[in-house]
């Protein structure tokens, strides 16, 4: 499986036959350095309702025939405007093409330009073998325990920016509590008040069996 990181919350994950992109907030995010036109995949996932994530789901999703995976108020923004999509709820899991999806909670919020996007969400994501968990935006919660103890998490993406989601020292606990083999840190440095060194999550977890990879936007990780 191969991961590439692309600002902000966004990650591209390409399996042997299929890809999916997760929170394609491209366009108008500073630190991309693609644009929605130049993604190709099959599957979009949206954890929440916020720009900073949807904001080039429905594009994405038109120009390539590719379901948004998401919760059932979510994917119905999204098909009104004319995407297709996937309606899910948390704690549901569905088998696609390209692997398993569960839905998970997330402690924080979802909303559109339409108002109330029902609930934010994560995502767990079985794909060749292998499983990834992207959290959302989400606060430290202590079901992360349980989270990492149904599923051996190869590689966990988890927000370290602070003010609207977990700071560095709650992502580091985060990591004691779900286990995973490998953590990379997200949703920071895009704005101002989300200015973090990823170098002191990757300090803090010194002498933890979870390898820490800090990726630029652009860059890739195989798992």
């Amino acid at each position: 499986m191969k991961l590439t990181y692309h600002g902000h919350a966004c990650f591209l994950i390409e399996g042997k036959g299929h890809s999916v992109i997760i929170d394609p907030f491209l366009k108008d995010n500073p630190l991309s350095v693609v644009k929605p036109e130049d993604v190709k995949v099959d599957y979009v996932l949206v954890t929440h309702g916020h720009f900073d994530h949807i904001a080039d789901a429905v594009e994405i999703s038109r120009r390539n025939n590719a379901p948004v995976i998401a919760t059932f108020e979510l994917v119905n923004y999204c098909t009104e405007k004319g995407a297709t999509g996937h309606p899910m709820h948390i704690g549901g899991s569905y088998t696609f093409p390209f692997g398993r999806v569960k839905l998970t909670i997330a402690h924080h919020g979802s909303t559109t330009d339409a108002g109330s996007a029902g609930n934010p969400c994560g995502f767990i994501i079985e794909m060749d073998g292998k499983t990834v968990y992207h959290a959302g935006d989400t606060g430290l919660f202590s079901d992360m325990a349980l989270i990492g103890e149904m599923n051996p998490i190869d590689c966990a993406l988890l927000p370290i920016g602070d003010n609207f989601t977990m700071g560095i020292k709650d992502a580091i606990k985060a990591v004691e509590l779900l286990k995973p083999r490998i953590a990379v840190p997200m949703h920071y440095d895009t704005f101002d008040v989300i200015k973090q060194d990823p170098e002191e999550f990757k300090k803090g977890l010194q002498g933890s069996a979870t390898e820490v990879k800090i990726l630029k936007p652009g860059e890739s990780l195989e798992i």
